[in-house]
């Protein structure tokens, strides 16, 4: 089942903050918007290839992400589940490589900008395989992904 863990078996969670020199309702479009989503994942060579493939995403709003992860290429769909402009917003997994993943986004706003913060939750298939792989290179593999993805944001924030 989608998003189904317990206490005993909680999933990985990659927790990250990034500060950035921007106001925060900059930085929240910037963080929901599909383009900017691309360019920030262009080493994946990340396309979106259903729901909304361009624009910033609402509530409710899917896109289905296609891209070269781990030497294989995958497909992930998305939805908008939760939304507090501009303060939060979640995204959860409807189909993907993952049995499930959670990602919220919280922005503040600072004295200097806005901080952002991510927090990734998410469980490898194949139940022994999977523990196996988040352990021994999966959840690296995320958070290098994501820290990539977040100064890149930092920077089209910044450059604005």
């Amino acid at each position: 089942m989608v998003g189904h863990y317990t206490e005993t078996d909680p999933m990985p969670t990659i927790e990250l903050s990034t500060r950035i020199d921007a106001p925060i309702e900059v930085v929240f479009d910037l963080a929901r918007d599909v383009d900017a989503h691309l360019s920030s994942a262009s080493q994946t060579g990340e396309v979106a290839v259903a729901g909304k493939t361009s624009g910033l995403l609402e509530l409710g709003d899917w896109v289905t992400w296609e891209a070269k992860h781990l030497s294989v290429r995958q497909r992930l769909t998305v939805e908008i589940s939760e939304m507090n402009r501009p303060h939060s917003f979640e995204d959860r997994m409807l189909r993907g490589a993952f049995s499930s993943m959670v990602h919220r986004h919280e922005f503040e706003a600072t004295a200097s900008g806005t901080l952002m913060h991510d927090r990734f939750r998410y469980r490898a298939p194949i139940w022994g395989i999977g523990r196996l792989a988040e352990t021994l290179f999966l959840t690296a593999y995320m958070r290098r992904f994501l820290v990539r993805r977040n100064l890149l944001l930092k920077e089209m924030a910044e450059g604005l």
